[in-house]
């Protein structure tokens, strides 16, 4: 072959492959890397909580950084705090009107528009978080959610996990349940409406504005999540009681909420990357918080502090009243009765192989510490 037709072959082969394979991907200068030359997206997230919180809000950010790290900037995820597009407790409104693509919720935050959402995060007495994450990720949990937000227009992506958080702040020490009638506290989702029950004057208010309602004495009490941010929220400025566990959130799984039509006009490359960032921000929340929070309750037992358990008839009544008030709403509503029973015989197997291996070493180890 001839040195000229064969550059003129060459040439004309490299065209192309220069024509499909930069087209479909990235194109190269000269002197610089590849540029991704993937479709445009600029998105809106909203999120529930203040940006104060890096775990929590944090997470968002983890999101947006990975979709935008590996989509070369094309998948831009604009994050805002709660208040600043709606506030805390209406992100759900803001994704279903299409005010924003995209939110960064707590799904207990909504049982007011169908009491189901609740299994989305946690419910009293439920599962941990590990628990949690294995019932939606892998034993159907996901799926039956999915069916009840499809009405909402939203496609929901577990959004990281707290772990077990703690019981909360009280200004004056609750010795039983008798102290719990007429206090006024802070509480949302199932939780609130057991602490209603037991006698406790129930009050929702987002994140960013519970500080100022217990140091002026609009609430008596409050729960949020657990020392490393409620330390950052600054509630042992104001309350010297810190009580122990949280038994309405053992567990509470964050959720990403898209809005459908915003879902569906992603290219699949683009949704692939979304829902593989979710998982990595869900992933970091949960390391945050288990690294986290064991310094910071250290930080705040030493500011004077008292760590204080709850007694045994609170305990006792609270885990009844949260059986009754499951088993009463499944019974008046099939479409509840029906994630409750995949969730309740997920929780008892669950249950049966935690308590064999996860309690009996934890209680070992506590037994052998020095």
């Amino acid at each position: 072959m001839k040195r000229r037709d064969f550059l003129k072959k060459l040439a004309s082969g490299s065209a192309a492959v220069g024509t499909t394979g930069l087209a479909a991907c990235a194109s190269r200068d000269q002197s610089g890397p590849a540029v991704h030359t993937g479709k445009k997206v600029r998105w809106r997230l909203a999120s529930s909580f203040p940006r104060s919180l890096d775990t929590l809000f944090g997470g968002a950010e983890v999101l947006a950084e990975r979709v935008k790290a590996m989509t070369d900037g094309q998948f831009d995820i604009r994050v805002y705090p709660a208040g600043e597009i709606v506030p805390g407790l209406q992100v759900m409104d803001a994704v279903q009107q299409e005010t924003v693509h995209i939110g960064q919720t707590a799904s207990y935050y909504y049982i007011g528009k169908n009491p189901v959402l609740a299994f989305d995060c946690c419910v009293p007495f439920g599962m941990n978080a590990r628990q949690q994450t294995a019932w939606l990720m892998e034993a159907g949990g996901l799926e039956l959610m999915r069916d009840l937000f499809s009405d909402y227009g939203i496609i929901n992506f577990p959004g990281g996990n707290t772990g077990a958080q703690m019981g909360g702040w009280f200004k004056k020490e609750i010795g039983g349940l008798a102290d719990l009638k007429g206090l006024k506290m802070r509480i949302p989702g199932l939780g609130g409406k057991v602490m209603d029950t037991l006698g406790a004057s129930v009050q929702v208010i987002p994140g960013g504005e519970i500080y100022m309602a217990l140091e002026r004495g609009a609430i008596d009490a409050t729960e949020w999540v657990g020392p490393y941010d409620d330390e950052k929220l600054g509630f042992h400025k104001v309350a010297k009681n810190y009580y122990y566990p949280g038994w309405w959130e053992p567990g509470p799984s964050l959720s990403f909420y898209v809005g459908q039509k915003a879902w569906d006009s992603l290219p699949k490359s683009y949704q692939e990357i979304l829902r593989t960032a979710t998982l990595e921000a869900a992933t970091v929340m949960q390391a945050r918080y288990d690294a986290k929070n064991p310094p910071a309750l250290q930080r705040i037992l030493e500011a004077g502090v008292t760590l204080r358990p709850f007694a045994d008839d609170i305990m006792s009544a609270a885990r009844e009243a949260s059986q009754q008030l499951l088993e009463d709403q499944a019974a008046a509503d099939p479409a509840y009765a029906k994630v409750y029973s995949h969730w309740k015989a997920a929780r008892s197997e669950s249950f049966k192989w935690f308590s064999t291996a996860e309690l009996a070493y934890a209680q070992a180890s506590l037994l052998n510490q020095g």
